[in-house]
């Protein structure tokens, strides 16, 4: 079985193409949530080929990680969309080479549904870790869906998303977040019963 790192290593060269009907279709009208009221230092967990660069409120200094260099490769070449200011490491989410209390905010954009259940709380513990105290940490993640349709539409894609991606619809992040040391503030969905806007904030 692949790890992240190989998959997103093997899926960089033509990720943005398989993504563009999502993006243009779901994510462009999401992703601006993630970074609403935001501002001074932020982190990016899993900033994979930058889609997330042209939300970046002005004026912040933004930090993107990704575990995988050839998404970070392509990144670096959309860098001048961000309005921010912008560097770019590789970096296992789960060991983050941060000192603690860097960022004033943390977002990770679908980063979660692609961790193995294993490495969701040590994540999350990490996010938290280099917040500041009362910072949020905001995450966007699908989950799955309980209407017919889309539980259906679900289940097809199930396959594809795990080979290409190492991603299941079942992950229990927002489970998770108390065990991390993270005050949920809020989840809601964001896409009918499919992607939800996980809300919380480091304690202290």
């Amino acid at each position: 079985m692949l790890s992240t790192f190989e998959r997103y290593q093997r899926i960089a060269p033509v990720y943005d193409l398989v993504e563009l009907p999502f993006e243009y279709g779901r994510y462009r009208q999401i992703r601006r949530l993630l970074f609403q009221g935001l501002a001074g230092r932020l982190l990016d967990a899993g900033v994979g080929t930058g889609r997330n660069f042209p939300y970046y409120p002005p004026s912040t200094k933004v930090v993107g990680i990704d575990i995988s260099p050839a998404m970070l490769a392509r990144a670096e070449r959309k860098r001048k969309s961000a309005v921010a200011d912008v560097q770019l490491r590789q970096m296992d989410v789960t060991h983050l080479d941060f000192a603690d209390r860097t960022f004033d905010a943390a977002v990770a954009t679908f980063l979660f549904c692609v961790l193995p259940e294993e490495l969701q709380v040590a994540a999350l513990r990490e996010l938290g870790r280099v917040v500041k105290t009362g910072g949020p940490v905001r995450l966007l993640e699908y989950v799955r869906p309980h209407r017919t349709v889309r539980r259906v539409v679900a289940r097809l894609w199930e396959p594809w998303i795990a080979w290409a991606y190492g991603a299941s619809f079942d992950r229990r992040t927002e489970e998770h977040i108390p065990e991390a040391g993270l005050e949920l503030i809020e989840a809601r969905f964001v896409v009918d019963d499919l992607v939800r806007l996980i809300s919380a904030r480091a304690a202290s």
